[in-house]
């Protein structure tokens, strides 16, 4: 039995349990404005199972942990994400609540002209909480991944998030990403929205924030702002864009100085900037399980955000473990030249191959 009195379905240790909502998503067919688009193509869509999905796919026994309607949208969310070996058997299906859904025009996210309408108000998603999921499956990892969006879900989605990101002995390493949405936040009833994520984040022990949400949430600007503001994780990574990311490591809240490691971005030939903070994310704890030296996870994480950005989709194949990490080992120079572009995964990464279509440069590996 679990701690709140159901049976466990998954009580075996995985490497990553991710929590949070999917979603079906639908992608127009062309670009266009969504009143102009006549059909859209069935995709899935979630932050947290994104993560899980990258995971899994790159050889890792992961959990995802979520809540969909006793529909067809519901039964296609379990299949397709069991569909890249992720487990499934912590999901709960709901009787009373639809499966959320969303559409979304073609062009850059980041543009004004970008569009998204989600149908997700009263989700089954929405009615997880301490009450209605398994803790004892959800804490059955080596890490919990969890992310920002699920608390504006609703307010049992937050005492949930709070239950698990609540500090106590024996729990999984909890991963935390901001993944600060305005539009989920507003109107909610209960809580702010950036106060909430601050405090969240203040209880996991490896949080990812970009600096263009934390300067947006917490008007923080510039990594060390961040770290002033998140003393207590143990680490924290700051996405800096195309920049790089700077990870903070070592001191969490306790004296003594941190260990700052940054690492810059990849050149990348990008086919759709969409999926890049959920890879990041999974590259950097797949290291991470691995026991890679910092500035090798966030190498990795970048490795992985180069794998969904030259793709049109949210979700790539990841490399291979191997030929990340003979990439990830490159001195800084050879770093700094790599250029990656679309079909990179597939390659094996051997002495004299380029990498990627458009490579600007052999790539030797050891």
């Amino acid at each position: 039995m679990t701690a709140n009195g159901r049976t466990s379905t998954a009580p075996d240790v995985a490497d990553v349990v991710a929590l949070g909502e999917s979603m079906v998503t639908f992608l127009p067919s062309r670009p266009g404005r969504l009143a102009d688009v006549p059909s859209f193509d069935r995709a899935i869509g979630g932050a947290e199972s994104n993560v899980a999905c990258v995971l899994a796919a790159a050889g890792h026994s992961v959990r995802w942990a979520g809540r969909v309607g006793a529909d067809g949208f519901g039964d296609h969310l379990v299949e397709a994400i069991g569909g890249y070996g992720v487990d499934v058997r912590a999901v709960r299906r709901d009787p009373a609540r639809p499966t959320g859904i969303y559409f979304r025009t073609a062009g850059d996210r980041s543009t004004d002209a970008h569009e998204v309408a989600y149908y997700r108000a009263g989700s089954a998603a929405s009615a997880m909480s301490v009450d209605t999921m398994d803790l004892d499956a959800i804490r059955s990892g080596r890490i919990l991944h969890l992310s920002g969006i699920t608390p504006a879900l609703s307010a049992g989605c937050l005492g949930l998030t709070r239950e698990l990101t609540a500090r106590r002995p024996g729990r999984p390493l909890v991963s935390f990403d901001v993944n600060h949405r305005p539009g989920l936040w507003r109107d909610v009833g209960h809580g702010h929205g950036p106060e909430v994520l601050l405090e969240l984040a203040r209880g996991a022990d490896v949080v990812f924030v970009g600096d263009d949400e934390a300067r947006d949430a917490w008007g923080l600007d510039g990594p060390e702002a961040v770290r002033a503001a998140l003393p207590e994780p143990e680490l924290l990574v700051v996405k800096q864009g195309a920049t790089g990311a700077t990870a903070f490591h070592g001191a969490s809240g306790r004296s003594g100085a941190d260990q700052v490691t940054s690492v810059p971005a990849l050149h990348v030939d990008v086919v759709a900037a969409v999926g890049a903070g959920d890879a990041f994310a999974a590259g950097f704890l797949s290291a991470t399980l691995r026991e890679k030296p910092v500035r090798d996870r966030l190498r990795h994480g970048h490795l992985m955000a180069a794998a969904a950005l030259t793709v049109p989709g949210d979700l790539a194949a990841p490399p291979a473990l191997d030929h990340a990490d003979r990439l990830a080992a490159l001195d800084d120079t050879a770093w700094g030249r790599l250029r990656l572009g679309p079909g990179w995964t597939r390659d094996g990464g051997r002495p004299g191959d380029r990498t990627g279509e458009g490579a600007d440069e052999e790539v030797r590996t050891p």
